[in-house]
């Protein structure tokens, strides 16, 4: 995918509609427990000719399940890299798939399709290969949505389907991000039954889904971070995924709830990361707080998960979210109270952030559980330290 589209997009939220579908309604009735993000998730990535050479033994031994590799865009391009990218993932004992980028404004959907699959897109049931995706977004520089109406989105991308489906026997993954699903599809629900999502989203959460999804396939959750390209979570189990190889189709677990603690890796910055340096400084760090999530900070959150039996994959999600929160109270001082007085001030607060637990933070604290319906005592524990972290 393009650097840098999903994270200019992360702050963009779009009304979705999360109906139900079949592959939500399997769910149920087979009793699916939901998914967690992180802490035991199946770690992949995707790349294209921006990363010219990639060490996939290094990869793999850093914890890669599966790849994605940019194979074709439109009618004209086929990666330079692809080859080498997808035969050494599958050299290092990588599940890889490839995907195709989408230009509905040079050709149509069906000429995109075979071009695709005959250039390295198609799927075989191997146990290796993963369902081909169509890979839908901007490109930075050209019109909004190519300069196609959403109509004529829609059908091109169910012209692409059909064909992929035609040639491969299976559907392709489609993967996007909900701002611009909504701007350009009209936030379509049409591909919901049939087509896997991959969502791009950079925020710490898959949600919200485009229309029609309840759930996904691959969340990819940030530009940069372990692996060389953009960093993915897959959504089930490793068995799934052979799972998902080996049929060309899986039925998602339900994603981590709206208000689930968040997903947070290396190659992040922001707010979250900077609550996370806090926290690992409490627990016995000395980071800088900067609020980039960069080499030092992966280093410390892999050993405070060793030390608490953790999976070391220095990537924060739900497990380790609860390892690190303690309670503070009025009185209390240190970096955990420094993490509280910086998420009440991007709630709205103006504290100093002094790491200590005074009147003023305390009324901040208590008036922030108010808003958000937790009980109003002034005590930060894990139910309000999951609400501030979101």
């Amino acid at each position: 995918m393009r650097a840098g589209v999903f994270g200019a997009l992360a702050t963009v939220t779009a009304t979705a509609a999360l109906l139900a579908t079949p592959v939500a309604a399997s769910a149920a009735a087979h009793g699916t427990r939901p998914q967690q993000a992180a802490d035991t998730a199946v770690r992949g990535l995707d790349v294209s000719a921006y990363q010219e050479t990639v060490d996939w033994p290094s990869v793999a031994a850093d914890g890669a399940s599966f790849a994605y590799v940019k194979a074709t865009e439109g009618r004209s391009y086929i990666s330079s890299r692809f080859l080498q990218q997808y035969d050494g993932a599958a050299a290092a004992g990588l599940i890889r798939g490839a995907y195709h980028f989408a230009r509905p404004d040079k050709s149509t959907g069906n000429a995109q399709a075979d071009y695709f699959v005959d250039h390295g897109g198609a799927w075989r049931p191997d146990g290796k290969t993963l369902p081909g995706v169509l890979d839908v977004e901007p490109t930075p520089g050209l019109p909004a949505c190519y300069g196609v109406s959403p109509s004529e989105t829609v059908r091109w991308i169910a012209a692409f389907d059909d064909e992929y489906l035609r040639r491969t026997g299976r559907h392709a993954v489609i993967n996007t991000n909900t701002s611009w699903w909504s701007q350009c599809t009209g936030n379509s629900s049409a591909f919901a039954a049939t087509n896997l999502l991959w969502i791009g989203s950079y925020t710490g959460t898959p949600h919200p889904l485009p229309n029609g999804w309840s759930t996904y396939a691959v969340w990819q959750t940030s530009d940069s971070g372990t692996f060389p390209g953009d960093q993915d979570l897959f959504n089930g189990t490793e068995a799934d995924l052979r799972r998902f190889a080996a049929s060309g189709t899986y039925t998602p677990p339900p994603p981590p709830p709206v208000g689930a603690w968040p997903v947070v890796q290396q190659g992040y910055a922001g707010r979250q990361v900077t609550t996370l340096q806090y926290l690992l400084n409490a627990r016995g760090a000395a980071l800088s707080v900067d609020g980039a999530f960069g080499p030092a900070t992966h280093d410390a959150v892999v050993a405070f998960q060793t030390r608490n039996q953790l999976p070391p994959d220095g990537v924060v999600g739900p497990n380790t979210w609860r390892a690190l929160v303690t309670t503070v109270k009025k009185g209390d001082r240190g970096p955990a109270v420094s993490a509280v007085q910086a998420e009440l001030n991007a709630h709205g607060a103006a504290l100093s952030v002094d790491g200590a637990f005074g009147p003023a933070t305390h009324k901040a604290v208590a008036a922030f559980q108010t808003r958000n319906q937790l009980p109003p005592d002034g005590v930060v524990g894990p139910n309000t330290w999951i609400v501030l972290v979101n």
